[in-house]
Order: C-alpha cells, then sequence, then structure tokens
C-alpha cells in the first residue's frame, strides 16, 4: 500500500472566503499547517483585480485540474466550503479530510445548502470536522447544528465562544489533519 502522505501524493487546499481580507487568514493557515505534501493556498482572483468573476465551479473545476489524482486535505472558510463541495462533488474518492470553518448558512440559498450537503455525504463522518463561531454574523453554533442534524449528526462540530467571522484556528486544524 502506498503512504500518500510520505510520496507527494497529497496535497492540502486552504480555500478562503470571498473578501480580500482573508488573505491574512489565507496566509496565516498555509505557514501553520502541517503537512508532509504540498500546502496549496487559493487565492481568488478578484482580490487584485474586481473586473475578474468569482465564479465557484468554475473554482472548483480549477482545483480538481490541480489536485490531479493526489489525495487531498481540505481546509476552507465561508464562501470557500461551498467551492470545497463542488470540488468534493466532482472528485470525492481523492478527498481523506475536511475541515470547514464559518459556514456562511445565513448568506447561502436553499440549493447551495442541498449541495454541501450532498458533498458530505460523500465523506465518512469521522473524516470531516466543522468549526463554527457561536455567535458568528454569517451563521452561528445553532444554525450549523440545525443544518447538520438532518442528514449528518455524526460529523464533529468544533463551537468556538465568538462572535464573528474570523477563524484563525490553526492549532485545531494540526490536530485533526495529523491525528
Amino acid at each position: 500500500m502506498i503512504d500518500f502522505c510520505y510520496n507527494g501524493l497529497m496535497v492540502t487546499l486552504i480555500i478562503p472566503g470571498y473578501s480580500a481580507h482573508n488573505k491574512d487568514w489565507l496566509e496565516e493557515t498555509a505557514k501553520s499547517v502541517k503537512s508532509d505534501g504540498e500546502i496549496r493556498p487559493i487565492y481568488w482572483g478578484h482580490w487584485e483585480d474586481p473586473n475578474i468573476k468569482f465564479d465557484a465551479n468554475e473554482k472548483a473545476n480549477l482545483l480538481d485540474g490541480i489536485t490531479g489524482k493526489r489525495v487531498v486535505d481540505i481546509i476552507a472558510k465561508s464562501v470557500g466550503t461551498l467551492v470545497a463541495s463542488l470540488l468534493i462533488e466532482k472528485s470525492p474518492e481523492k478527498i481523506r479530510k475536511v475541515i470547514f470553518c464559518g459556514m456562511p448558512l445565513n448568506d447561502i440559498n436553499e440549493d447551495r445548502k442541498e449541495l454541501i450537503k450532498n458533498a458530505l455525504r460523500k465523506i465518512p463522518a469521522e473524516n470531516i470536522i466543522c468549526i463554527q463561531n457561536d455567535e458568528d454574523p454569517h451563521g452561528g453554533t445553532d444554525a450549523l447544528k440545525m443544518f447538520l442534524s438532518g442528514f449528518a449528526s455524526d460529523i464533529k462540530i468544533i463551537s468556538m465562544p465568538r462572535a464573528d467571522h474570523e477563524y484563525f484556528y490553526q492549532e485545531e486544524f494540526n490536530k485533526f489533519l495529523l491525528g
């Protein structure tokens, strides 16, 4: 059996939220996360050029191509969880572990929520954690628990005592990815 972690056949994608202020989170996470494979922070083009249209499907297709046949770990924040879900839908067989932070449940429509549900169903629950701030203005821990209760109540939720949309929890990321 091949040990993917030590053969360069693994990549950890760090998929940020939409806003340019997520660049700090992206770079801090890329510096702090521990992996024996490639660490791949994803920068959105519209951060530098507002004329570039953000298309979650297009981003997921690009990420699917970039990762090729490698085993993939995902750390995604906010709208990045939607992009990650689209990637999982395309290639669930190559996904090893998933960390979703700050799912923006207050900001996405029912179709997108269904897409996230379908993606999460394709990954074993023990390979997923969701980190949510208690009072995140885009959807707190209670909203996440209600969202997951109907189909994935065995996914681990880590609730953090904050009232913002900041997710600098790199120690938690490493604990899960290395565990």
